[in-house]
């Protein structure tokens, strides 16, 4: 069902776009959906249950009644960050599809939206630079819905969204109640949260953000991304601009999902970049890149370090190989399983480990299976 527009009267400036709350219980499936159906990977066996919610009410009552059976719970968004194993999930799996965006644009301090977890990423991207508010521009391209947002803390190309969220709503299924999470209590750092160091503790049920209005973008931050744009790290350009150089950087490394494009059945970046203390940066060879990430680590290129441990792009001779596009991505050639791709991302991080002492990090998450 398509979104409807609704104006609050009296509030020209404030505008809601909500989701029809629907009667219908939520849709069971009971035995018969393989996993491999709802990831980017396309991997992963069968679910013994799977219930698609379409609102928050049902969702948080799914899933304290489902918590206090004690029932195994597996909470699906997109699927474009899991790595499902080949015997499936033995519990209920819980499908978001909640929708909803309350705009609050009166603030002095920008645009404010709330946005349901279910909302699909991109496309609020594009909806966002239509209105004139800036800050998601340069995370165009990224696969998923809004709630999975904070808990790998989603960034690329130098900006994080953390920079960028005032409030998540959650349910903190240890409580069975509704808590609310400001930026400080979500343990943000470099592709991690508090959300995902105490997984499943948290169900997010939405999340607030606190965008600058006007059609130029956040400062440049990211090398690649100024070339592209012609312009200066530190300066701004148009948004739509830079999502548009962002969704072409994004295609050429096949990092924006497309159905006929085997390079792009993936789980994005399989590994994160690594954090280093400044005696392994030194130990690095002298060309070697070397980011500062804070006043005591610094961060290198996962992709250089596999390059240059002997795995380039395209490796393999399965059905499991790195993408022809980008070394960073493990790619399902068609006809995959899990324990294809686990087999090849064990292969390169030992190759890593051998070459430069550093041990990669998955950064999917692993369900069933084990790296």
């Amino acid at each position: 069902m398509p979104l409807e527009q609704k104006l609050i009267l009296g509030c020209e400036s404030r505008i809601v776009i909500v989701k029809p709350e629907t009667s219908v219980r939520p849709e069971r499936v009971e035995g018969r959906e393989l996993l491999a159906d709802y990831t980017t990977l396309r991997v992963g066996g069968p679910a013994r249950r799977m219930i698609t919610v379409d609102t928050e009410a049902e969702l948080v009552e799914t899933v304290r009644n489902l918590d206090a059976r004690r029932e195994p719970l597996l909470i699906l968004g997109g699927g474009s960050n899991l790595l499902i194993g080949d015997s499936g999930f033995g519990g209920t799996v819980i499908k978001i599809a909640t929708r909803g965006v309350d705009e609050d644009t009166t603030a002095c301090s920008g645009a404010v939206i709330t946005v349901a977890a279910g909302e699909p990423w991109d496309p609020l991207v594009s909806y966002a630079i239509q209105r004139g508010w800036s800050g998601l521009e340069t995370m165009s391209g990224i696969p998923g819905l809004v709630g999975a947002t904070p808990i790998q803390n989603v960034g690329a190309y130098g900006a994080e969204v953390s920079e960028l969220i005032s409030m998540v709503r959650t349910l903190d299924r240890s409580t069975g109640h509704i808590k609310t999470l400001f930026p400080t209590e979500c343990g943000f750092g470099y592709r991690t949260s508090r959300f995902k160091s105490d997984p499943g503790r948290f169900l997010v049920l939405s999340v607030t953000f606190q965008l600058r209005l006007g059609s130029m973008s956040q400062s440049i931050r990211y090398p690649e991304l100024a070339r592209a744009l012609d312009v200066e790290v530190g300066r701004r350009a148009p948004a739509a601009e830079v999502r548009e150089a962002v969704l072409a950087l994004r295609t050429a490394k096949g990092m924006v999902l497309m159905e006929d494009d085997h390079d792009t059945w993936s789980a994005g970046s399989f590994f994160t970049n690594p954090l280093l203390s400044s005696a392994q940066a030194r130990a690095l060879p002298a060309d070697a890149p070397r980011f500062n990430h804070s006043d005591d680590l610094i961060k290198t290129s996962a992709a250089w370090l596999i390059e240059r441990a002997g795995f380039g792009k395209g490796y393999g001779n399965g059905a499991a190989r790195l993408s022809g596009k980008h070394t960073l991505a493990l790619s399902n050639r068609g006809g995959a399983t899990a324990a294809d791709l686990l087999s090849l991302a064990r292969e390169i991080r030992a190759g890593v480990r051998a070459k430069f002492g550093i041990e990669l990090v998955p950064e999917p998450v692993l369900v069933g299976c084990e790296l």
